[in-house]
């Protein structure tokens, strides 16, 4: 791969979450000894981050893979950024950029930012995507057939005459949390997930995004278990409640609302009536999810208490944001949490994400380290 210069990083994550991306970067940068500049626009969906020599953006991918991120969907390389090109002849530069890099590519993804303008580019990256795939087969540059065993090249569209060429990770390592895949398997970081017709409320999906991201397959496999004990805090209409019972688990759903019919259909839903922040366990339970609309701080020391006091063993929750310093609180409210659990001798582990079907919040998983 030829030098990298300042192709820097791209970060693509929630439209108008772009000051916050570009703060956690640069904060995560500094503590690595890496300088550096964010580069945003509002609600583009993206964040870029330059001012980078080859050494220190090998250096600061290697140390933050994808799911160290809290607000970055994807962190992905850039080793050539093409500008002003020809509607009419888009593969030429492309072709050109890839002929010193070295390397054979194993998978092309075609990808543009999640917000109103990079959705408009969709029509474009699939009947380019094509024609691409082609060009770069014929020299070389990509396998004849998907290989997965090799990097996946990454072509970013920011506008029709603007593209960012960038490598990700092969996939023959373990699949995740700090194995060796350091770039998200997903297109733009962004796992398709369809809503069951049975689905209580499109919350559901939120749990199957984080169960999917926060845990590798091992760990699901050993922490997610039929039988297993759960609680919903603030489940209603029992969208979470109704994820953990497909799973297996027995759920005391609390929550002085309604719970939806196909909820209760699954048997494995009790439901009681009851405040959230007062409710206890007779035993400690398996796993304790909430995603009540509370203030952040309210709900992570509730979850504190949980885990300290020993109700729970494992939790998962969200934490709703300020319209304001929206890292900040996050970064605070980790911290507090964290300190608290070290603190009393529990060897968790916090990790955390803003979701695609989070909104004005982030979702966290503490588990065993």
């Amino acid at each position: 791969m030829k030098p990298l210069g300042d192709a820097g990083l791209y970060l693509p994550c929630r439209a108008g979450f772009e000051p916050e991306c570009a703060a956690e970067i640069s904060e995560r940068a500094a503590t690595f000894g890496v300088g550096g500049y964010a580069k945003t626009e509002r609600d583009s969906g993206y964040v870029r981050f330059l001012g980078l020599d080859a050494e220190s953006q090998s250096q600061l991918c290697r140390a933050l893979p994808w799911h160290a991120l809290i607000f970055a969907r994807q962190r992905l390389s850039v080793f050539a950024e093409l500008q002003n090109l020809d509607p009419k002849d888009r593969l030429s530069p492309v072709l050109d950029a890839m002929a010193g890099s070295g390397q054979v590519f194993g998978q092309l993804s075609m990808e543009h930012p999640d917000a109103d303008v990079g959705r408009d580019l969709a029509g474009l990256a699939r009947s380019f995507g094509n024609a691409l795939r082609a060009g770069l087969r014929k020299p070389g540059h990509l396998s004849a057939k998907d290989d997965p065993r090799k990097p996946t090249l990454h072509v970013v569209l920011l506008s029709g005459t603007h593209l960012l060429l960038a490598a990700g990770d092969a996939d023959d390592t373990p699949p995740m949390r700090g194995q060796g895949e350091r770039t998200a398997p997903w297109t733009g970081g962004i796992p398709r997930l369809k809503l069951a017709h049975d689905a209580p409320s499109r919350s559901a999906l939120k749990l199957e995004e984080a169960l999917l991201t926060l845990l590798s397959p091992d760990e699901r496999t050993r922490w997610m278990k039929a039988g297993q004990q759960a609680v919903d805090l603030g489940a209603a209409p029992g969208g979470w409640s109704w994820v953990l019972a497909r799973a297996g688990l027995s759920v005391t759903a609390i929550d002085n609302g309604p719970l939806a019919e196909s909820a209760m259909g699954t048997g494995l839903i009790k439901h009681l009536r009851s405040d959230g922040f007062r409710w206890r366990p007779p035993h400690p339970i398996d796993w304790l999810v909430c995603d009540m609309v509370e203030q952040p701080k309210r709900v992570a020391a509730l979850m504190g208490d949980w885990l300290v006091e020993g109700d729970a063993r494992r939790a998962i929750f969200n934490l709703k944001l300020p319209m304001k310093k929206r890292w900040q609180e996050v970064r605070e409210q980790m911290e507090v949490l964290d300190a608290r659990l070290k603190q009393a001798g529990l060897n968790l582990e916090l990790r955390a994400r803003q979701l695609y079907h989070d909104r004005e919040e982030i979702t966290v998983a503490t588990v065993p380290r």
